[in-house]
This record gives structure tokens, C-alpha cells and sequence, in this order.
């Protein structure tokens, strides 16, 4: 039942995280900042004050990252002891060809 919850909480926390990135407007918006250009004082130099979609942004990811952590590990403890070819049969030799 827990499972299953955390499952629900972390599909809508992707969708809404994914909306939020694609929601927000880029910080230097030429392709030429990010090679040295003259909008790269921005990407690095002092940040403004947090936007509420910088803030959803990261509640987002914190919450993605937690239910990514969850699911793993209710995941591994879920697996029952033995091996993947516990269940198969074993293949039959065929017999060579008498002459």
C-alpha cells in the first residue's frame, strides 16, 4: 500500500517537475553565453532573488529525489533470495547421430 503511494506521489511530482522547468524562462537565452559570449557575466556572476519557480523547481527535485531513493530501496527488499535461473528448467543434450 505504501508502495503504491509513493509510486502515485512520484509520477505526479516528474509530471509537475517537468512542467516547471519547461515554465520557466531561461537565465541567458543565447546559445553564444554558454560558449563565453557576452551574456556569460550573467550564468556566473551574482544571482538575483529566488523566483517562486526557482523555489517550486527545487522543492520538485528534493521530493523527485526522495521518492527516486524509496522506490529503489522498497524495490530491493522486495526481491526474494535465489537465482535468476532458479525457475528454469534445464536445457535437453540431443544425442549424436549414430552412423
Amino acid at each position: 500500500m505504501l508502495g503504491i503511494l509513493v509510486l502515485i506521489v512520484h509520477i505526479f511530482v516528474c509530471l509537475f517537475l517537468i512542467i516547471v522547468v519547461l515554465l520557466q524562462s531561461a537565465q541567458s537565452g543565447d546559445l553564444a553565453a554558454a560558449f563565453g559570449g557576452q551574456g556569460s557575466q550573467t550564468a556566473f556572476g551574482p544571482r538575483g532573488a529566488a523566483t517562486i519557480m526557482t523555489k517550486l523547481t527545487t522543492w520538485c527535485a528534493v521530493i523527485f529525489m526522495l521518492t527516486s531513493i524509496t522506490l529503489s530501496i522498497m524495490g530491493s527488499r522486495k526481491v526474494a533470495g535465489g537465482s535468476v535461473l532458479s525457475g528454469a528448467k534445464p536445457a535437453q543434450q540431443s544425442q549424436p547421430a549414430k552412423k
